[in-house]
């Protein structure tokens, strides 16, 4: 039993660093869309995800539909908990997949204006919510000991949380620039570039700070990282990558600088995880109240079945993945806009 449950852990973790990698490169290209100079850069930029963004989104409802299936003491908790934060992420999400798709359908100044700020607004909220969700499953959230919520919704927005909410931002916008770098030529790129470094000052400044004070108000993680080298493994990795991000940028080496991000916003994600375990989500009330794999777990004959159907499901998903980045590998080039 605790083999199947520690299986799916390790599947939520990787569904969600799927999500954090793919995803987030078109969230932080959203954001940095409010910055185009005209219609002709915000046309090449919504191109440049406009194949990839839904089957990216897709990580996230299977994460989502995996907790549901495995953990459903967990889901029922914190999507009850999270209720309100929950549905603004909902709205922004179809925000920005309706502005994507009308953006360019009408040759008027007024339209675009109007769904290239649902472009923005709908990438920028995901951007936070999801850091902020994020940092209140590292805090801690009041689950009592009948494993409901007792908080209230601005009891999620605390400093801590809001910290690693604005760090998400900032590594989507370092992702997404790279990413931005890597997919366009001439001046946009040069932009993309210069915004890749700035973004990636301001996530090394906050991922610092966050791990400060990880220490003060999730001092657990720390805990069982001595028991573990895991972490420390990774803690290298990560440490390389983000310095490889900078000399690849140095060096205009985007599709290396892509890859060294991707690196580091994985080993940060599998850092917390391997903190987390076997939590999934601690409580501030009492530490015996927290939900872990074992006493939110679905049954065996549930889990395997959902194993099973993960196994022929997954494949099929990175199937496409690399099929359709396969076919649409060309650059965005503003003068076609």
């Amino acid at each position: 039993m605790f083999t199947l449950q520690t299986i799916w852990f390790l599947l939520l973790a990787v569904l969600f660093i799927g999500y954090a990698v793919l995803d987030g490169f078109d969230l932080g290209v959203g954001i940095l869309s409010v910055f185009a100079k005209d219609d002709a850069e915000r046309g090449a930029m919504v191109s440049a995800i406009g194949p990839f963004w839904d089957g990216n989104e897709v990580w996230l409802l299977t994460g989502g539909g995996a907790i549901f299936a495995a953990f459903p003491e967990a889901y029922a908790t914190v999507f009850s908990g999270f209720y309100l934060a929950l549905m603004l992420l909902l709205t922004a999400l179809i925000l920005r997949a309706v502005s994507v798709e009308f953006w360019g359908k009408v040759e008027s100044a007024g339209w675009r204006r109007a769904w290239g700020a649902g472009i923005f607004i709908g990438s920028l909220l995901p951007a936070v919510l999801l850091g902020v969700a994020f940092g209140n499953i590292l805090r801690g959230v009041p689950v009592d000991a009948g494993k409901e919520y007792a908080g209230t919704f601005f009891t999620l927005l605390n400093p801590y949380s809001v910290l690693v909410g604005v760090l998400s931002l900032f590594a989507f916008i370092m992702h997404g620039a790279i990413y931005l770098s890597l997919k366009t030529d001439g001046g946009l790129k040069e932009k993309a570039l210069k915004w890749a470094e700035r973004g990636w000052a301001a996530f090394v400044i906050l991922y610092l700070a966050a791990t400060a004070l990880t220490v003060v108000f999730a001092g657990g993680l720390f805990a069982r990282y001595l028991e573990n080298p895991l972490p420390w493994i990774l803690v290298v990795i990560a440490a390389a990558a983000i310095i490889g991000i900078k000399l690849y940028l140095k060096k205009g080496a985007a599709g290396k600088a892509f890859i060294s991000s991707s690196i580091a916003i994985a080993s940060v994600i599998g850092l917390a995880a391997t903190g987390l375990f076997p939590d999934l989500v601690p409580s501030t009330l009492d530490p015996s109240y927290s939900l872990t794999v074992m006493n939110s777990s679905n049954s065996r004959f549930t889990l395997t079945v959902m194993l099973i159907v993960v196994a022929i499901g997954v494949p099929i998903m990175l199937f496409y993945t690399v099929y359709i980045y396969r076919c649409f590998r060309g650059r965005a080039v503003p003068e076609e806009y």
